[in-house]
């Protein structure tokens, strides 16, 4: 299948570095850890085994909320704003991409948000809570787009925005968890704070420090703490 990238892709490539300045800077540690490869790619397994197990339950809820598709992708800008298709169990009416300039966005700088998103289904409130959302990502991992524990993926039209430091954040690839989502990604509006956590998250970078916030990522899903 042909995948088709959305226009705005040729309007934020003119915005990203070129030349030196595209490779001026060393390559982040994280990028070509085997380690980190081989932690993504067995945690990968993992998390697809357990989509496979709530995927039917997930299915049959979703058609009884509001009949569609059972998947979501969206186009997603990764390591060095590469393009690649994000996946997620959907939570919003079907045609949500419509309606979202009809939604008052409360966050400040490159980021949508609003905590009362009226398009997000029942059920999709639920898979948010749970971060049950978020299992198709694991192929994204699988594939080696994303990794286990990294930034948040942007979309086209907030990169073609970027000023020069926040073209930082994508100096790693994209994670399922990170800093932003374990410190209460939800009461988290400004998008200034998020890159300061990106960034941070760059400096502190081990594999030991991606398996503490695995580790706290499991703890605050159980919680139910910090969805969006």
């Amino acid at each position: 299948m042909t995948t088709t990238l959305p226009s705005q892709l040729t309007s934020f490539e003119q915005h990203q570095p070129t030349g030196v300045e595209a490779f001026s800077e060393p390559i982040h540690p994280s990028v070509n850890s085997r380690l980190k490869r081989a932690l993504d790619i067995a945690g990968a397994i993992v998390g697809l085994g357990l989509t496979s197990i709530v995927a039917v339950p997930v299915a049959i809820a979703t058609q009884l909320s509001d009949p569609g598709p059972i998947l979501y992708s969206q186009i997603r800008c990764g390591y060095k704003g590469k393009p690649f298709r994000i996946w997620k169990f959907r939570s919003m009416v079907v045609d949500a991409d419509r309606k979202k300039h009809l939604v008052e966005n409360q966050a400040s700088g490159f980021i949508f948000k609003n905590e009362n998103d009226p398009r997000i289904t029942p059920i999709g409130r639920f898979l948010r809570r749970t971060s049950l959302d978020e299992l198709p990502q694991f192929w994204n991992v699988l594939l080696g787009d994303m990794t286990l524990v990294g930034t948040r993926p942007p979309t086209p039209d907030e990169v073609e925005r970027y000023n020069a430091h926040h073209w930082r954040r994508l100096d790693v690839k994209p994670g399922i968890t990170g800093e932003w989502q374990v410190n209460g990604r939800s009461s988290v509006k400004d998008f200034e704070d998020i890159i300061e956590m990106d960034l941070e998250y760059q400096k502190k970078w081990s594999v030991l420090y991606d398996l503490k916030l695995v580790f706290k990522t499991i703890t605050v899903v159980f919680k139910g703490s910090g969805a969006c």
